[in-house]
């Protein structure tokens, strides 16, 4: 068994302690009204303008000249704040389960019982809510498709479509990046929107209701948001009204937030079975996983070193120059979660986009022109975006009110191995400097807010 039993990561804070623990700071004279407004936050954000790029003189002062304090302060948004008023929502940060109060909820999960198997949760909670599966008994044959067992992938139960571990397109990276959004995440986003590089982002529930502006900008900026759910705990852990309301509370803060109802997800910890898959399905969500992980999330604990993630990055690039991919594409696993992570991606991206003939988000690489249950926004055709359309249509509708709009459901649509040969190219001097620049961030008072480090 492959099991993540020994991964132990600390439980996440709540958010009336993260509110007593944010620092002051000169951004209550900043915009944190509008997604326009909270994405200029970031000290400078003219940090990244092409001339700017090309002279690290002016590059290097200005990226260390960032304050990442005033992304991550806490401010009130108020269809979030009236939601949370309303008790529309369980308490952030914690395990979801439907609320006795919401009858849209009961009456959703009522409607595809029937479509949830027989199948019991992994494990004992509260251990196995982060992996701890220890003393459970299971099958060798994996009669459940346990993805944590045997990364299976195709699913045993009639019905359901396999998920998604890799992309189609030859020569083609999934890209896209877990735990979003982060609050100090516009540095990042400001170097994908310069390098017209659209993602899949993977939105944590209880994340988008803390940083709900951040979410905006997501969609915004032409990536294709997914669900993350909402607690980022062990999905077969869960009892079923349980993983139902991980999905169901993720997928309304979305809607309620940014506008759309996503139509994709990505568990956490890649922990999935046919259970899981189905209640997932029946929402009219499709699973997304990973064929590589670059381990950027478990930098700094256990023995993974940051030249540990280098090589694992390495590693894909070095598989992608030998022609690995020449007859279908793949997808690594990347996280927005911590300024490492995001530079990390940024350090590495000219050599991906080097070894790979092309970069897309997840719905683009395989065709999901309409990536929401709403039709008034549209992903373009892979053909469409290499060849430059990268965005179609669309942006953020959010509701200029408190209430919370009900769940749409929409039609849901091997994984294997890295090596360990091949060395990286050099990257362009710009995309190291700028790496360079968001690690030397201040983690405590970027990620502030953030609550912990999840990790997956």
């Amino acid at each position: 068994m492959r099991l993540l039993s020994l991964l132990t990561p600390q439980a996440a804070v709540s958010s009336a302690f993260i509110a007593t623990t944010l620092f002051t700071s000169s951004a209550s004279a900043q915009d944190r009204t509008t997604e326009k407004g909270e994405a200029q936050i970031s000290g400078n954000r003219g940090t990244l303008r092409p001339s700017m790029r090309n002279s690290l003189d002016m590059l290097g002062p200005t990226i260390f000249g960032l304050h990442p304090a005033e992304e991550c302060t806490a401010y009130s948004y108020p269809p979030v704040s009236a939601a949370i008023a309303a008790n529309q929502f369980p308490a952030i940060w914690t395990v979801a389960d439907i609320l006795s109060t919401d009858t849209n909820a009961q009456a959703k999960y009522q409607s595809i019982q029937s479509q949830i198997p027989n199948i019991q949760p992994k494990g004992t909670q509260p251990g196995s809510l982060m992996g701890d599966f220890s003393g459970f008994s299971y099958p060798s044959n994996d009669p459940d498709c346990w993805w944590t067992f045997d990364q299976c992938t195709t699913p045993k139960l009639a019905g359901l479509p396999p998920d998604l571990a890799a992309v189609p397109e030859p020569d083609t990276l999934g890209y896209g990046f877990d735990d979003g959004p982060n609050c100090s995440h516009n540095v990042f986003y400001d170097f994908l929107s310069q390098n017209n590089q659209k993602a899949t982002m993977f939105y944590i529930g209880s994340n988008v209701m803390d940083w709900p502006l951040e979410a905006q900008r997501g969609l915004a900026d032409g990536h294709e948001i997914c669900v993350h759910t909402w607690s980022h705990k062990y999905m077969t852990s869960l009892s079923n009204s349980q993983l139902f309301a991980e999905f169901y509370y993720s997928i309304e803060a979305i809607k309620l937030v940014i506008g759309v109802t996503p139509t994709c997800w990505r568990p956490p910890y890649g922990d999935v079975d046919d259970r899981v898959r189905s209640v997932a399905h029946a929402l009219g969500l499709r699973t997304i996983i990973w064929q590589y992980d670059s381990n950027d999330w478990r930098a700094g604990s256990g023995n993974v070193t940051d030249a540990d993630v280098d090589q694992n990055y390495e590693n894909l690039i070095a598989r992608a120059q030998s022609g690995a991919f020449a007859t279908g594409g793949t997808i690594m696993l990347t996280h927005e979660l911590t300024n490492f992570t995001m530079s990390e991606a940024v350090k590495f991206y000219t050599q991906l986009k080097a070894a790979f003939k092309y970069l897309v988000p997840m719905g683009v690489a395989t065709n999901q022109t309409q990536p929401y249950v709403e039709t008034n926004y549209s992903l373009p055709t892979f053909e469409q975006y290499i060849s430059g359309t990268t965005t179609l249509s669309g942006g953020v509708s959010s509701p200029s009110d408190g209430s919370s709009s009900s769940t749409g459901s929409g039609s849901s649509g091997s994984s294997g191995s890295s090596g360990k040969s091949g060395k990286s190219n050099s990257t362009g001097a710009a995309d190291r400097a700028l790496s360079n620049g968001l690690g030397k961030l201040a983690t405590g008072a970027a990620f502030v807010g953030f609550a912990v480090k999840l990790l997956a």
